[in-house]
């Protein structure tokens, strides 16, 4: 099999994990990087993930059969003239960005549209950095496609079994329908979610009762208003356009919200939440490994270090646990904890190593 030379600028969360998938689930490929953080480059190279470091503005880069454009926006952007002058006729370059259609408008600038097919991993976590990068991140999670309308169609089904083979699942469509979409289902839910956190501090009560109470489901509902500011900052001033649509839509739809409970408009109102559980149910439950959980109950042992145990045991038989918590609810009768961890996997091992060990598991209901 030849190989393939694979360059990243940029090896954050999103570069991280593609480039430890590839190590994963490909032999063919050889990987090359530049970070503007040293630190990172070295952890990459240490773990085995990255074969050469490069620099800023490194000649290697004409030898990458693939370049992924992983940095913020606006560095990406500035690198598009180098990459035209260096990269081979074959090269193809890719980004990862939230938002495809200003790096699409500069690519046509440039006429670099026979070597450059935009993508977008739906994939993430509130967490940065190559440190919480993770093989498994891209794992049934939609990577669009966006391809310039003058690439080759051999380049384009390469580009996109190449990301079938990292185990995500590519649909493509142009960059103006990826920002409408994805300014609905991804922009516009984390501007709700920190407005609704805003709206919370705001209205507070001096003991601050909300935010005691807070910590059950309005946390659950508004987890993504924990992401990067800077990183969304970019997004909403990149998308501008089509999040103000959005947004025009949501405020109507609030406006209408107000006027029924205002007026009492029972049925109406009855009417808002019905549509949206039958919308929400009808969803399909496809969804990147980032953002499924994977977790058991097991009964706590009324005893001191009943927790430590726990985790020591399972710390024992090298299962990582991702989160970890007593629970009291009326679902079980007992305090339990509830462990969620980071892959499949290691839930089934630790529900074995604790049966085991004579622990009751309980698994969650579906």
């Amino acid at each position: 099999m030849d190989k393939i030379t694979v360059g990243f600028i940029g090896l954050g969360l999103i570069g991280g994990s593609i480039a430890r998938a590839m190590k994963k689930f490909r032999t063919d490929c050889y990987l090359m990087a530049y970070s503007r953080t040293t630190s990172t480059l070295k952890e990459a190279i240490d773990e085995g993930i990255i074969d050469v470091a490069l620099a800023e503005r490194d000649p290697r880069f004409s030898e990458c059969d693939y370049i992924f454009l992983c940095a913020p926006v606006s560095t990406n952007l500035s690198y598009l003239p180098f990459l035209k002058d260096v990269i081979k006729p074959t090269c193809v370059i890719t980004d990862v960005g939230s938002v495809k259609t200003e790096i699409h408008r500069e690519v046509q600038k440039l006429g670099m549209v026979r070597n450059f097919i935009g993508g977008h991993p739906m994939a993430g976590s509130e967490k940065t950095g190559f440190s919480n990068s993770a093989d498994y991140l891209l794992e049934n999670a939609y990577y669009i496609v966006t391809p310039e309308s003058e690439i080759g169609i051999s380049m384009l089904s390469d580009f996109v079994e190449l990301v079938r083979s990292l185990k995500a699942i590519p649909m493509v469509l142009t960059c103006e329908e990826h920002d409408y979409v994805t300014a609905a289902v991804s922009h516009l839910p984390h501007i709700v979610a920190s407005t609704l956190v805003n709206t919370l501090e705001r209205l507070d009560t001096p003991e601050e009762y909300m935010k005691l109470i807070a910590a059950g489901g309005f946390k659950d509902i508004t987890r993504i208003a924990s992401s990067s500011p800077v990183m969304w900052q970019q997004i909403c001033l990149s998308n501008r356009e089509q999040v103000s649509k959005v947004l025009d839509a949501y405020i109507r739809a609030m406006v209408q919200a107000k006027y029924l409970v205002d007026n009492q408009r029972a049925e109406d109102i009855y009417e808002m939440f019905d549509t949206a559980k039958n919308y929400r149910d009808s969803l399909p439950d496809v969804r990147g490994a980032s953002s499924r959980i994977f977790l058991l109950y097991c009964d706590l042992y009324d005893e001191t270090g009943g927790i430590a145990a726990v985790t020591t045991l399972l710390a024992n038989h090298d299962i990582n646990i991702k989160n970890i918590g007593i629970i009291h609810n009326r679902e079980f009768e007992e305090g339990v904890l509830r462990i969620e961890f980071y892959q499949q996997e290691a839930c089934d091992q630790a529900k074995e190593v604790l049966e085991e060990n004579s622990y009751q598991v309980h698994l969650p209901k579906n």
